[in-house]
């Protein structure tokens, strides 16, 4: 085998396998598992995407956060009860989505007994992480 081949195709999986290993699955005890699927520059300077699949466990909430930047979310199985502040709760289905501004708190709550599945999209600051508790 060609050696640059070699060290180009070796460069690669290591960088894959170091992309796995630093974070892709964003587990938490309360029940919430984000698992990154991808990740990339946008042509906002000092910004990234980051696309995840979520679930959220039967009966389980997603904590009081926000995030960095604007989270672009698409229920794709179950309903989740989106708690906003400043908002009244609302339940939004499998096949619709909603979008939460750049630091604003908000929570999900799962009152179903099935997981929720949903695709996230945020568009974040680099550098910063993905999610930050809040009181």
């Amino acid at each position: 085998m060609n050696t640059k081949l070699h060290t180009g195709l070796t460069r690669l999986a290591l960088a894959s396998a170091l992309l796995l290993a630093a974070g892709a699955v964003h587990a938490q005890a309360n029940g919430l598992t984000r698992t990154i699927v991808g990740r990339a520059d946008v042509s906002v300077p000092g910004r990234e995407a980051i696309v995840a699949r979520v679930e959220i466990a039967a009966g389980a909430r997603a904590a009081r956060h926000t995030h960095p930047g604007d989270e672009i979310s698409y229920v794709a199985e179950g309903e989740v009860e989106l708690i906003v502040d400043g908002q009244p709760p609302r339940i939004v289905k499998a096949g619709e989505s909603f979008v939460v501004p750049a630091g604003t708190v908000h929570e999900a709550h799962n009152p179903g007994s099935a997981p929720v599945k949903l695709v996230g999209v945020y568009v974040l600051e680099k550098g910063k992480p993905l999610a930050t508790p809040a009181p």
